[in-house]
């Protein structure tokens, strides 16, 4: 028998059977579960044969990893609030905690906080670990939460999530491992809410964050903003299980041929986020292993709908039309993608709108709208960079596309430091790349709501404000689903974002590296991996 049953097999899967295993199920407990839920004898012998591997697999203590993620710049930061690109997150994850995290399976679990609980969605009583302490030896307290949380609030910190730390109101020292927060408005998503790279934990008073002073598996020893960091592995870590790398180093090579090069040739032992151009160079290498994730991440184009051309409503139509989804899957990314549909909730949430269809491609309609837009044979600039995932590549597929019917677009290739801060958000048409967010509350919040941080294209809907208030509350999964899938739709029809594919994000490593695991929360194990990965000798 063959296996053509596992098209909806997922990591959470996997870690649902790992977690039976270690539960003492047997061999014959798990292929009657496997089969009644669809899956083929044969393929359930394959992923017991692949989760007994996991398992089996003995973390070793030692040894000092390079890593290479693929953008960098003088603006890199190790203040978890002002975190924007996964150089940060990896960063930020090394040196610090959360109170609460998100498992493999997309599961909230907690971190620091033992419990995270609220009778009513609105007043939340978090309870923290005992013997937890800082780089420098303090103690973790309830002071240093109620810090860490409050100065999301401050403009002149500039946070990256303030929008959705503004629903925080009130917080209260109860006693020395006792927090209680209350929110304006119920929301039952907060502990996941916390689990967001941004709410690391720092000491009560901290400003400088030149070095890093957290609780986390490891301790910054250099960091060179735009260059790299060097983290040791911190020796009193609260936690009874890892880290198990003595010390690794990161740094960031732009260039995705160089960057798998250099883990071909042993510099490196990991390469994140590989261009799919630049992974037949690592197909059928015996010391490299793919490691392949799929949970949410996109490069979108986004047109400014408060500055021309985006401020016409027909050429902001006439692009979606133009927009050539299938070929940027196949062609640009070689299948390494799922087709999207230009917002910004994946297949891999349970709260993605599969009724929402992807925009066909049709040049005929796209003619039409730029016509009635006026702009049809005028010069329209594009922003790409390498700093965005295959933007290049997708800028290309849309010159070529907006060629055959007239429209001139010029592709803007600029350097990958200093993308974010320039171009991303500031030019008229540019593109995006968005890592993986847990909740459609978080995304909206940061990406589409009038008060977003990350609004990319201005979006700008007081309909859609209220619905964001509204289903944040909702503790009736089916109902807050509804509203969702509506705010969906708002997006793709009205918004400036075009969201072609949902990238599956592609991390090559040394096969001496063991541990990685797929994440949810996107690449390198959701930007994770140091604490968990260890080095065969």
């Amino acid at each position: 028998m063959t296996d053509n049953r596992l098209t909806n097999w997922t990591s959470a899967d996997d870690a649902m059977v790992e977690n039976a295993i270690r539960r003492g199920a047997s061999r014959r407990d798990l292929l009657k579960m496997l089969m009644a839920g669809g899956v083929a004898m044969t393929a359930g012998s394959a992923i017991l044969g692949r989760a007994g591997q996991a398992l089996a697999a003995a973390p070793v203590s030692g040894g000092s990893l390079k890593a290479a993620g693929w953008s960098s710049s003088t603006a890199d930061t190790l203040d978890p609030a002002k975190a924007s690109l996964s150089t940060d997150y990896v960063r930020c994850c090394a040196f610090y905690n959360r109170l609460s995290i998100i498992d493999q399976a997309g599961m909230t679990k907690m971190e620091l906080a033992e419990t995270i609980d609220s009778k009513d969605a609105k007043v939340w009583t978090v309870k923290l670990r005992k013997g937890v302490t800082f780089h420098n030896g303090k103690s973790l307290t309830s002071a240093d939460v109620v810090y860490s949380l409050k100065r999301h609030l401050d403009p002149a910190v500039g946070s990256k999530v303030n929008s959705i730390a503004k629903q925080m109101t009130g917080f209260k020292a109860i006693d020395d491992l006792t927090v209680e927060i209350t929110l304006e408005n119920p929301n039952a998503d907060l502990p996941t809410i916390l689990a967001l790279h941004h709410f690391m934990i720092i000491a009560d008073g901290t400003t400088d964050f030149s070095k890093a002073n957290g609780t986390g598996a490891f301790v910054c020893d250099v960091f060179e903003p735009g260059v790299r960091s060097v983290a040791t592995k911190n020796k009193n870590y609260w936690k009874s299980e890892g880290p198990y790398l003595d010390s690794f180093e990161f740094f960031a090579i732009s260039d995705d041929t160089a960057r798998v090069n250099a883990l071909l040739a042993g510099d490196i032992q990991l390469a994140a986020s590989v261009n799919p151009r630049a992974i037949r160079l690592m197909e059928g290498q015996p010391n490299v292993v793919i490691s392949k994730t799929t949970s949410g991440n996109y490069t979108n184009l986004n047109m400014r709908l408060d500055m021309a051309p985006g401020n016409k409503a027909d050429f902001v139509q006439g692009m979606k039309n133009l927009v050539n989804r299938e070929q940027i899957q196949k062609s640009v990314l070689r299948g390494l993608a799922e087709l999207g549909n230009d917002q910004p909730v994946s297949p891999a949430n349970m709260y993605h709108n599969k009724d929402l269809k992807p925009k066909a491609f049709d040049p005929d309609k796209a003619k039409f709208h730029f016509q009635k837009s006026g702009l049809l044979g005028q010069s329209i600039p594009i922003v790409a960079s390498e700093a965005a995932n295959s933007s290049i590549d997708m800028a290309m597929v849309v010159q070529a596309a907006g060629a055959q019917l007239g429209m001139k677009f010029d592709v803007q290739r600029v350097p990958s430091d200093g993308y974010w801060s320039n171009y991303w958000l500031k030019a008229p048409m540019h593109f995006g790349n968005i890592n993986p967010r847990p909740t459609p509350d978080i995304l909206f919040s940061l990406l589409y709501a009038s008060n977003a941080p990350w609004n990319e294209s201005q979006y700008k809907s007081e309909k859609f404000d209220k619905m964001l208030v509204e289903a944040r509350g909702m503790l009736d999964i089916e109902k807050r689903k509804t509203i969702y899938n509506e705010m969906q739709v708002m997006i793709a029809e009205e918004a400036g974002t075009i969201v072609p594919v949902y990238i599956s994000n592609v991390d090559g490593i040394s096969s001496k590296l063991k541990g990685l695991q797929p994440s949810p929360l996107g690449g390198m194990m959701g930007y994770a991996f140091a604490e968990y990965v260890w080095l065969e000798a």
